[in-house]
């Protein structure tokens, strides 16, 4: 098994862990234990909110860029870590903890 999916097993086993999507930096949809219609509508707003995150972060130092962005809701807490080439989503339930 590839490092990739023993990371996402693990994140998966977690308490509260809904939902595991590994996106490109295009946001394309490159791995996800969601049903294809939920994995492009999370895929498609982490892409927008990411480069909307970016694009403040770097207005304010040039030299800076995300790293992480922690979103809750009264239902959900999405999680995510872009990265150079892909970006880590993670739907969990905050009231499981």
């Amino acid at each position: 098994m590839s490092e990739v999916e023993e990371t996402i097993k693990r994140i998966q086993q977690h308490k509260g862990v809904e939902g595991v999507i590994v996106a490109s930096n295009d946001g394309i949809p490159i791995r996800s234990n969601l049903d294809a219609a939920i994995t492009n509508h999370y895929t498609h707003a982490e892409h927008s909110l990411v480069e909307k995150c970016r694009r403040m972060i770097r207005d304010i130092d040039p030299q800076n860029d995300v790293t992480f962005i922690r979103v809750r809701s009264k239902k959900n807490e999405i999680l995510i870590a872009p990265d150079k080439d892909y970006s880590l989503v993670v739907i969990q339930n905050p009231t499981s903890e």
